[in-house]
Formats: C-alpha cells, sequence, structure tokens
C-alpha cells in the first residue's frame, strides 16, 4: 500500500471518528437537556430479541461505520463497495441490475437512485444483514460505556448475523445455477 493512500486512508478514519464522536455526544446530551433519562439510568441488560425489530430503515455504509470502522474500512476495498461504480452507465437505472449492484432496492427505504440515495449505492453492509436503523438507535443509546455480556448480546441481536436467506446467491447468480441478465459492456 502506498503512503499516500495509508495516509488518505488514516484522515479519513480520523474524520469518521469524529463524526462518530459527535453523533454520539449531540444525542446523549440532547437527553441530559430535556430530561429525558440518561444511557445510566436505562437498565443494565434486556433480553436478546427472538429476530431483529420490525421498522428497521436502510441507512448506509457510513453510518454503521461510526461503530463498525475496521469493517467499514475492510468493505470499502472490496468490489461489493464498487458495485454501483462497476456498472455501466446505461444500466444504472435496471432494475435487474440494480437489486444486485446497489443495497435495498426495491424496498421502501432502499437504493432509489444515485441522487436521492447516494449512501445507498453498492452491495453494503445492509446488504446481508439487513437494513439496521434500530441496531443503530439502540447500540447509541448505550453511548460509549464498555457494554456487558448481556448489553452486547442484546444489541448484536438487534440486526441480523446473515439474513436467515442466502443473500449471497440472490446476486452471485453462477452459484444459484441461473444466468446473468444480458448486457453490452
Amino acid at each position: 500500500m502506498s503512503t499516500h493512500t495509508h495516509s488518505r486512508k488514516k484522515r479519513y478514519a480520523l474524520f469518521l471518528l469524529a463524526g462518530a464522536c459527535l453523533g454520539t455526544l449531540i444525542p446523549v446530551a440532547s437527553r441530559f437537556l430535556v430530561g429525558v433519562p440518561t444511557v445510566q439510568a436505562q437498565p443494565a441488560a434486556q433480553k436478546p430479541l427472538e429476530k431483529p425489530p420490525e421498522g428497521q430503515t436502510f441507512m448506509g455504509a457510513k453510518n454503521c461505520s461510526a461503530c463498525h470502522l475496521d469493517q467499514f474500512l475492510d468493505w470499502r476495498e472490496t468490489k461489493h463497495a464498487k458495485g454501483f461504480e462497476i456498472l455501466p452507465a446505461k444500466y444504472r437505472e435496471d432494475a435487474s441490475c440494480l437489486k444486485c449492484h446497489t443495497t435495498g432496492f426495491g424496498d421502501a427505504t432502499g437504493f432509489k437512485n444515485v441522487a436521492t440515495t447516494p449512501q445507498l449505492a453498492g452491495a453494503s453492509c445492509e446488504s446481508c444483514h439487513g437494513p439496521g436503523s434500530k441496531h443503530g438507535e439502540i447500540a447509541k443509546s448505550f453511548g460509549q460505556k464498555k457494554l456487558s455480556k448481556e448489553e452486547e448480546l442484546y444489541v448484536r441481536s438487534t440486526i441480523y448475523r446473515m439474513q436467515p436467506k442466502n443473500v449471497c446467491v440472490d446476486c452471485h447468480l453462477t452459484r444459484a445455477h441461473k444466468k446473468h441478465p444480458p448486457y453490452q459492456k
């Protein structure tokens, strides 16, 4: 890896970390100011959920990076992250292409187009783990404290480790024994 690339990654990581800190401090401070119980006043642990909460919305990989920075930086170097970029321009509005080259296409809160939902271009975290809005909310409610084992299990139970279907073969058609839709590069 070149020094320039390493330096750019380091600056980007610091930028994301600063954003994550602000994103955590502002909600905690606002709760304190309006009299809502602080993180410390919440129950120490809650029972793990059977499945992630209903009603989650797609939020994009940058939001995930607030807590999962190492995974985000690794993902940014993959073909999944560049899934929309590698799509020839004439196919960037083709539904049969967008279902694999974006996150959540076809879902009410998923990718619509690059102008309105650029954070969902490419195959990101939520392509495999499902929408993560409530997972993010619940995780942030604990603030910066070190979670107990029970709390960590609870937070992890609010999103799929892997969706309960084989999400890989939904897009990787050769493994699903389907032919890729015809296209011209």
